[in-house]
């Protein structure tokens, strides 16, 4: 079994995938997920075994449930979970969101997030060690308009650590993590083009990656920003 494992959703697109290859470069083996089967061919085409990819919509408990059957034997519980994938709605007032939108984004960014700890936390504990991360924002510290759906499961996402994080034995974590802002396609849904300022995932990696590496038992239950 591999020594260094990350598992990180959400690997295709945008942080997942800038934390992919820079946990690969540091030489860690990466177990990753994302919904793009296209992207995942490309991802294990370029990065063989022992990393292992797959095609996994983290809303649905089943396809979680078999890619960490799949994970699990390859390369036993993880050190490291990032809790990455995400969606956002589209910018509208709260009543103007569809209902099928708004179910969406919960599904992806709560119910995801339960589905994966669910699937590898018990293994993690078994080993006895481990640190979860689960991506917060910005937005699940403070609000702003038209993106509602999105602050509310970020806010969700850091009572679920908190209350994660008293439940797991001594020697894990569980940290909320934002991770900034960030030039991503997600940002630029929100910002349009006025993204394009702000820092590149490449470079958020280089420095956010050995922040998580680091990342302990001394910090289970904080609220977390990247550097």
């Amino acid at each position: 079994m591999a020594s260094n494992t990350v598992l990180i959703t959400g690997c295709t697109r945008g942080l997942g995938h800038a934390m992919t290859l820079e946990f690969i470069r540091r030489g860690w083996t990466v177990a990753g997920c994302g919904r793009s089967e296209e992207s995942i061919a490309a991802l294990t085409r370029q990065h063989p075994a022992p990393h292992c990819f797959a095609s996994c919509d983290v809303s649905n408990a089943g396809a979680v449930d078999a890619f960490a059957g799949t994970v699990l034997a390859r390369t036993g519980a993880p050190q490291l979970l990032v809790n990455n994938a995400a969606v956002i709605n589209a910018n509208a007032p709260l009543w103007e969101v569809p209902p099928d939108e708004f179910h969406n984004v919960i599904a992806a960014n709560i119910s995801g997030t339960f589905h994966v700890i669910r699937a590898f936390v018990p293994a993690m504990i078994r080993a006895g060690r481990g640190v979860i991360v689960n991506f917060s924002s910005g937005w699940g510290r403070s609000t702003s308009p038209e993106v509602a759906p999105y602050c509310a499961t970020k806010w969700a996402i850091e009572g679920l650590t908190q209350a994660l994080a008293q439940e797991l034995p001594k020697g894990m974590a569980a940290v909320a993590l934002n991770p900034g802002v960030i030039d991503t396609a997600m940002l630029r849904s929100c910002f349009g083009s006025g993204a394009a300022s702000c820092q590149k995932p490449e470079s958020w990696a280089r420095t956010a990656v050995p922040f998580l590496i680091n990342l302990g038992p001394k910090e289970n239950g904080q609220a977390l920003t990247a550097p």
